[in-house]
């Protein structure tokens, strides 16, 4: 499609449904045009020199039996994580109360199954009603979740619930084989039908054409609504699953998508999550030019690595960028 033939992104993009097509034609553009039609629509919906930090914490890690292709706490993977028990709330308290310390104005808590039991939810609920205690937002990923259990999260306090759409749905089989597709929007519907926000991404560079990073963000800029919180994480090639010897995607096409993100759900708080620390400072701030406007802190992320605290405050502060609460 000529880019010409796509109305400025700015005036509308709030209402408007995306083609795949028109979404990768924003891919498309000069790389200066991109970035521009990202900042004006930044500058709408957003202040320019601000950025809400993120932490999250592994409350379970290790024996999923997903077979997520990318994921190192798949049982199925020789590089598989080992299993263990379930955080103690106590230990949650402090993880958040020493994250809301520095900086961090959301807590976010994970846990590596297919979907929370009866019984694996009430200790997260618990978790979820102290956290509440120390003014943080809150939000949780448990995997496939039923309506009733949403309900209980929401009435627990919780803000947010996480569950990424990952890619397009035409490369999705190539990633997993355990869960569908639509598995994954069931969970979001549910969530969104007891209240709560939605925090839904994916993952770029596993393998997918720039038609398939076009088409899982034209998948999240076309739901109803579009997710308040969009992590866009870059492959972290971790040894011993499926993925770890994918090659290297280009770290443009990464701020390409980041732009791409912004303009197609303007009011979305735009995360820089998984793969920060390979992406280096120069890719970073171009992101945050791209219009991403969140990013994860703390030096672990579930299980794979993280910059440090120190490192991304000595970044901020090199690009004039202020933690704020968003």
């Amino acid at each position: 499609m000529d880019v010409t033939e796509i109305d400025r992104p700015e005036t509308h993009a709030a209402e408007r449904k995306w083609t795949v097509a028109e979404v990768e034609a924003l891919f498309a553009l000069p790389f200066p045009e991109l970035m521009y039609r990202a900042q004006t629509v930044h500058r709408q919906f957003h202040r320019v020199d601000a950025v809400q930090l993120s932490t999250l914490l592994s409350i379970k890690t290790g024996g999923c039996p997903e077979d997520c292709g990318y994921c190192p706490q798949s049982k199925r993977h020789a590089g598989a994580v080992a299993s263990e028990a379930l955080v103690p709330v106590a230990e949650v308290l402090r993880a958040a109360r020493a994250a809301r310390d520095q900086g961090a104005t959301r807590f976010c808590m994970g846990a590596a199954w297919r979907g929370p039991k009866d019984r694996d939810l009430e200790p997260v609920l618990a978790m979820v009603r102290e956290v509440k205690t120390l003014g943080l937002e809150t939000c949780a990923t448990l995997g496939l979740l039923r309506p009733d259990q949403a309900l209980k999260l929401k009435e627990a306090g919780l803000d947010y619930y996480n569950h990424n759409l990952d890619t397009a749905p035409d490369f999705y089989g190539e990633v997993i084989s355990t869960r569908q597709y639509q598995d994954r929007l069931d969970t979001i519907e549910a969530v969104r039908e007891v209240g709560l926000k939605v925090c839904c991404g994916g993952i770029v560079g596993m393998g997918e054409s720039r038609r398939q990073r076009a088409a899982l963000l034209a998948e999240l800029a076309n739901l109803k609504p579009y997710p308040e919180s969009v992590p866009i994480n870059h492959l972290v090639r971790v040894p011993g699953t499926p993925l770890a010897e994918q090659a290297p995607l280009d770290p443009f096409e990464f701020v390409r998508s980041i732009a791409v993100a912004r303009i197609t759900m303007p009011r979305a708080l735009v995360r820089l999550s998984a793969g920060r620390q390979e992406l280096g400072e120069a890719v970073q701030a171009l992101c945050f030019l791209a219009g991403a406007n969140s990013m994860f802190q703390g030096d672990k992320l579930l299980t794979t690595g993280n910059p440090q605290i120190s490192e991304d405050q000595a970044l901020l502060g090199k690009l004039g960028l202020t933690a704020e609460v968003m």
